[in-house]
């Protein structure tokens, strides 16, 4: 199952690092549907991306991730372009979260998703503990569990 992980620089420790409450998996598919919209994809999560960029949410900070299993340098490249300062991604999550629950175009996304919201909800305040820190964030995401 596709599932989030978080790294942090320096090392976050326990006390922020709490990770998610509930499975992933719905954020991985709305990020990797999200970042294919300039690519022209056509699928639910890829037009709800857009109706949040239509409403002025800046998904950028949001989009930045990575796969967490380089294959080769270019990979290894963009996992360390992933790394970002906190407080943009909580913002972008906040308002992402704030618009999803707020708008009723999302319903239905919402519905198929339903830890959607959730998730990025938890991805923001673990990004607002985080930047409280001035400790950075990489968003990477696992394809199945390498357990």
């Amino acid at each position: 199952m596709p599932r989030i992980i978080l790294d942090f620089d320096p090392p976050a420790g326990e006390a922020t690092a709490e990770g998610f409450t509930s499975a992933t998996e719905d954020l991985v598919y709305f990020l990797s549907w999200a970042y294919s919209a300039r690519y022209g994809a056509s699928h639910e999560l890829t037009a709800a991306s857009m109706v949040l960029k239509t409403m002025g949410v800046d998904l950028q900070p949001l989009l930045t991730f990575a796969d967490r299993n380089a294959e080769d340098p270019a990979d290894e490249d963009a996992l360390e372009r992933a790394w970002q300062d906190a407080e943009p991604l909580a913002a972008c999550c906040r308002a992402v979260v704030s618009a999803l629950r707020g708008d009723p175009r999302f319903a239905g996304v919402l519905a198929e998703y339903p830890n959607l919201a959730g998730n990025i909800e938890e991805l923001g305040l673990i990004a607002a503990a985080a930047a409280e820190r001035d400790i950075r964030i990489r968003v990477t995401y696992e394809l199945e569990d390498e357990a």
